[in-house]
């Protein structure tokens, strides 16, 4: 069976992964399209389309002179535990109750992924925009909007 080019830049990268013991490879752009061949924008497509973060990578990338690639494979741990905020950051809309929120940082509590005192400022915060939203001084969507946007912080420093 013969490979296409997405196929053939795919399989390079993750050998040069392979190769490296922590994970990371970082990559010129230009030379890895000279290796396989082909145009810079399939280089982008297959890092769009297939060293995803829900596969499992995480890819920086700067463009222009002294542009690099930079892809690093994330522990499963991780993934796991970005793709739990994902899940629980689409879960809230104008409609969800405030206990469903607190389920949701009790539920990271139990499972040490934040800590007590986390659990009570996110519980203390999100209690506070609920009572906001019911005097009218701020829309449903509003608040939904903050809540959600705790998610991609947690992400980040947990």
């Amino acid at each position: 069976m013969v490979n296409n080019k997405a196929d053939t830049i795919e399989e390079f990268i993750l050998r040069r992964l392979s190769e490296q013991n922590d994970g990371q490879v970082e990559l010129k752009r230009t030379e890895l399209a000279d290796e396989a061949g082909c145009v810079p924008s399939q280089i982008s497509y297959v890092l769009n389309t297939r060293f995803t973060h829900d596969r499992g990578f995480i890819v920086e990338s700067r463009r222009g002179l002294g542009g690099y690639i930079k892809i690093t494979v994330v522990e499963d741990t991780e993934l796991k535990k970005q793709n739990l905020y994902d899940t629980m950051m689409q879960d809230i809309t104008a409609e969800t109750p405030f206990e469903a929120v607190k389920n949701m940082f009790d539920f990271l509590l139990k499972n040490n992924i934040i800590s007590r005192r986390e659990t009570g400022i996110l519980a203390g915060i999100t209690s506070n925009l609920y009572q906001s939203e019911a005097a009218g001084q701020m829309s449903a969507e509003e608040r939904a909007k903050l809540v959600r946007s705790v998610f991609p912080i947690l992400a980040k420093i947990t």
